[in-house]
């Protein structure tokens, strides 16, 4: 029978640890820029252009914004199925420590 063990108990430890502290790093990126926190501007990928078309300006920002967001919360997502893969792992290594051969 095949095995769907293919990390050992140390790296299955870590990418569950690396993902809890990413889905609770980038959720909580993602809540800031979706409300427009001033901090961040510097990470918003805006042009000259997005500056330029006067009363939509802000709105443009604003847009920038809220995707910078979306993309934060679908990391924080992708973390979330690597942390269950490892979580997985985690419980197959455990599992197979109480095997007799």
């Amino acid at each position: 029978m095949a095995s769907l063990l293919f990390c050992g108990p140390k790296l299955a430890a870590c990418g569950l640890v690396l993902s809890i502290w990413g889905v609770i790093m980038l959720a909580m990126l993602g809540i800031f820029f979706t409300t427009h926190s001033a901090v961040l501007i510097e990470d918003v990928p805006f042009t000259e252009k997005d500056m330029e078309d006067g009363p939509t300006a802000l709105q443009n920002i604003y847009n920038l914004y809220n995707q910078v967001g979306y993309n934060c919360f679908i990391a924080a997502a992708i973390y979330v199925g690597i942390g269950f893969l490892s979580f997985c792992q985690v419980r197959l290594n455990k599992r197979k420590e109480y095997l007799v051969h």
